[in-house]
């Protein structure tokens, strides 16, 4: 038996510039950090040839290539694990639609355990790459890059993409009380709309010519974010938030709407230095930048919305459980 714990994230700056359709002319940048709500599979070998797979639902089926799941289904055919498993994913956060990057959480976490169950011990590299090629390329996701590389690598992390499709994922290395000040300021409200990013995001694809100023701002505003961080300015972070937050509410119709834009408001009234919705919009979770000093404000204006908390995470995927029989005795 082998379980995977994999981090979910939330998306500080830059989401939207990971688009291959940006980055591989004008490069991408994003700020990102993992948090410690998680993705836990487990792939455990079963006496028979035939294969299950338990998520919100249950498949039996005796083809790899008969799975719905597919996700599963390309991450076995991926690592080479074809029968006589039994897989379950677990989820401390309901993943559709949350926009804490569960899709590709799952994803890395498959292919960490499936690996892990070959005795392949791969790198935080190879699962975002394998990932990216599995939603992107196999599956045909209209999705970005960015929450693969969260995943798989975890901490808070600068990530650049392109030109080309280099992409650099590099710690962006605050000290211990630093991570810690930027951690007391993050909140995180469920707005209860769930939606699926890919609509949203098959728009921005297409918007991209359109677009551009919003995106060259969106990447900008992260790298600025990144050396405020390293400078030591935290609060630095807030700010740039509420203007990337209206910057990317142009890049497509359904990123926000009525709730969401009241919500917004009623935060930043209530002393909220920066807030904007996680991953492509629509729907989620709301992320609020506040000083502690005003976060009863926030929660009090925000009492319609349940408050998730958090921490920050300094891992990406790991293997925390690998039990292995020799069947052979």
């Amino acid at each position: 038996m082998i379980i995977t714990q994999t981090p979910l994230r939330i998306g500080l700056l830059g989401g939207g510039t990971d688009l291959p359709g940006y980055y591989r002319e004008h490069g991408g940048r994003v700020l990102n950090c993992a948090i410690d709500k998680y993705i836990y599979v487990v792939v455990k070998q079963r006496f028979d040839d035939d294969i299950y797979v338990n998520y919100s639902r249950k498949e039996i089926v005796s083809k790899v290539d008969d799975l719905e799941h597919e996700l599963v289904r390309e991450s076995m055919l991926m690592t080479g694990v074809t029968q006589g498993v039994e897989i379950t994913t677990l989820a401390d956060i309901p993943s559709a639609g949350s926009g804490l990057g569960s899709s590709s959480a799952v994803t890395v976490g498959l292919l960490h355990a499936l690996f892990a169950y070959q005795g392949h011990q791969a790198s935080a590299a190879e699962l975002a790459q394998r990932a990216c090629e599995i939603e992107i390329e196999r599956c045909g996701k209209p999705i970005g890059k960015q929450d693969q590389y969260i995943a798989a690598f975890g901490g808070i992390r600068d990530i650049r993409f392109g030109p080309g499709e280099d992409v650099v994922p590099e710690d962006v290395g605050l000290p211990a009380d630093e991570r810690r000040a930027l951690q007391h300021q993050i909140m995180l409200f469920y707005t209860g709309i769930t939606r699926s990013a890919d609509t949203i995001l098959a728009e921005q694809s297409a918007n991209i010519e359109a677009t551009r100023p919003q995106l060259h701002l969106l990447r900008d505003l992260a790298g600025l974010a990144v050396d405020q961080l390293r400078s030591g300015d935290v609060d630095a972070i807030g700010p740039a938030l509420r203007e990337s937050w209206e910057a990317k509410r142009k890049l497509a119709s359904g990123v926000s709407n009525g709730q969401i834009d009241d919500a917004v408001g009623r935060a930043l009234e209530a002393g909220a230095s920066g807030a904007k919705l996680t991953g492509a919009g629509g729907g989620g979770f709301l992320l609020v930048i506040c000083p502690m000093e005003r976060q009863r404000a926030v929660r009090r204006v925000l009492a319609d919305m349940r408050e998730l908390p958090i921490k920050l995470d300094r891992l990406g995927s790991r293997v925390v459980l690998n039990v292995m029989r020799d069947i052979w005795g």
